[in-house]
């Protein structure tokens, strides 16, 4: 199944608003894009050329399905490396809910590589993520910077559709895939309401190949997994 199709959705509107006066209304919702496994290998190839601070951003966007605003905002008091948990602030979410998300162990590691190196750029608490430009050395790393990093990672994979919000779809994607239950992934995502969730539902399959989960109780770990091989090959390779 192409992960680009369209769904065709039944939407609810007020009695009488849609042509003939009928409350039920047909539209088309695209889905989310994601990767292929190609694609997604091609990303991993240009991922290891990176810097500890970039590899360390794809990871936790994806480990955690953190979106671009809230991946940006971190600080590092809310990192909790003992229980391998970080604090999404309420103010930095697009519905201003706080939630605790966990991180795997190779996401962990990778982490740990980047704070040892953020020290010698700045021992402040603060932001986690930082510039290391000459002109905004040690200052937050911005929006429009990390855009760009995620970009340039687009073009040089030739894979142009892939963009900050990626990671966090192809996470969600690969829960409900594995057979998390709606409740749990909204929870996880930080939605409102699980319409948005159900999204991510219809994007794994799930609805239409209960059996395509059986095959994906690891994919979750093996994608982090190769990011964080991705950050030890590129250090090797300096």
């Amino acid at each position: 199944m192409s992960p680009t199709r369209s769904v065709v959705a039944v939407t609810p509107r007020a009695a009488g608003s849609a042509p003939g006066g009928g409350g039920w209304y047909p539209g088309v919702t695209r889905l989310p894009w994601i990767p292929g496994e190609q694609q997604w290998l091609d990303i991993l190839q240009v991922a290891r050329r990176e810097p500890v601070r970039n590899r360390v951003m794809l990871a936790l966007a994806y480990d955690a399905a953190l979106r671009r605003e809230e991946l940006c905002s971190l600080q590092t008091g809310d990192l909790d490396p003992a229980h391998r948990t970080l604090r999404v602030r309420a103010e930095t979410t697009k519905n201003r809910r706080e939630r605790v998300v966990p991180y795997s162990a190779a996401t962990g590691e990778l982490l740990a590589g980047y704070l040892a190196h953020r020290s010698g750029i700045s021992r402040a608490r603060g932001p986690l993520f930082l510039s290391e430009s000459r002109r905004n050395y040690a200052q937050p790393l911005s929006l429009w910077t990390w855009s760009k990093v995620v970009r340039q990672i687009a073009l040089d994979a030739g894979v142009p559709q892939f963009s900050t919000h990626t990671l966090r779809h192809l996470c969600l994607t690969d829960l409900a895939r594995m057979g998390w239950e709606v409740h749990a992934i909204a929870a996880f995502a930080g939605h409102r309401h699980t319409d948005s969730t159900l999204t991510y539902i219809h994007l794994s399959g799930r609805d239409l190949a209960a059996k395509l989960s059986s095959g994906m109780d690891h994919i979750h770990a093996w994608r982090v997994r190769m990011l964080a091989i991705a950050g030890e090959v590129a250090e090797v390779a300096r």
